[in-house]
């Protein structure tokens, strides 16, 4: 089996705890416009590894996983390659590696992963079905039942949340998230991190000739992401340091 991989190198504590091997997998199946990786979104991105390959290259990479480190499947969207993904997870998983994955847990198929994982990121960008389906081509179903999986579970799980002007971040949306999120009894069993929109990826949309549709109303004040942040705290919701 293989996994097609568009990017990969280590960074500290911004995708899983401690120093991490990051996998960037290609192709996504959504298609949020504040994307920062566009150059992923195709699964023709990248370049193939094997499963066998890879496994390698993580053992050989397992000092360098200080802090807690280890290994961490991103995207573009890693469960669009699930089989490979979860043959590579139980495999260094399997070799005592601390793993890690960030999805948008759209997979019906990601709770068979679980068990081969230490951290779950999963982001919940919005939460009204139709809203979140319009804007990024994707619905919450799935993602919901998922990360009610986890909690379950007892899994160690961070959720995030992309704050965007006009779309998800007013003091009204940040109440919706909190009644979302009690109703899944998020409060006490995970950290959610909100995280306010950049323009990291524009570049990258005019260097592939696609169209930026970003504007300026994506971007939010301080004021604004703390008075969010504080909203989600009154209503027991921890949030994850940064």
């Amino acid at each position: 089996m293989k996994l097609n991989i568009f990017q990969k190198g280590f960074n500290y504590s911004q995708d899983g705890p401690g120093n991490r091997l990051i996998y960037h997998l290609s192709g996504c199946n959504m298609r949020c416009p504040w994307c920062s990786n566009p150059e992923g979104l195709k699964p023709s991105a990248g370049s193939p590894y094997t499963v066998e390959e890879l496994t390698g290259e993580v053992l050989r990479s397992s000092m360098l996983f200080f802090d807690g480190g280890g290994l961490t499947l991103t995207g573009g969207e890693f469960s669009l390659q699930l089989p490979a993904a979860s043959a590579l997870l139980a495999s260094v998983h399997g070799s005592g590696i601390d793993t890690c994955v960030e999805t948008n847990g759209t997979a019906p198929a990601l709770q068979t992963v679980f068990p081969s994982l230490d951290h779950l990121i999963i982001d919940v960008k919005h939460y009204d079905e139709n809203r979140l389906s319009a804007v990024c081509g994707a619905g919450l179903k799935n993602t919901l039942s998922n990360l009610a999986c986890a909690l379950d579970l007892k899994m160690d799980v961070l959720i995030r949340i992309p704050l965007i002007g006009g779309f998800n971040a007013s003091p009204e949306d940040a109440a919706r998230f909190a009644e979302l999120f009690c109703s899944l009894d998020v409060p006490g069993h995970a950290r959610v991190e909100v995280l306010k929109y950049h323009e990291f990826g524009k570049d990258k949309y005019q260097k592939l000739g696609l169209p930026y549709t970003m504007t300026e109303e994506a971007f939010i004040s301080t004021e604004c992401f703390h008075t969010f942040r504080d909203i989600l705290v009154s209503h027991g919701i921890e949030p994850a340091t940064t």
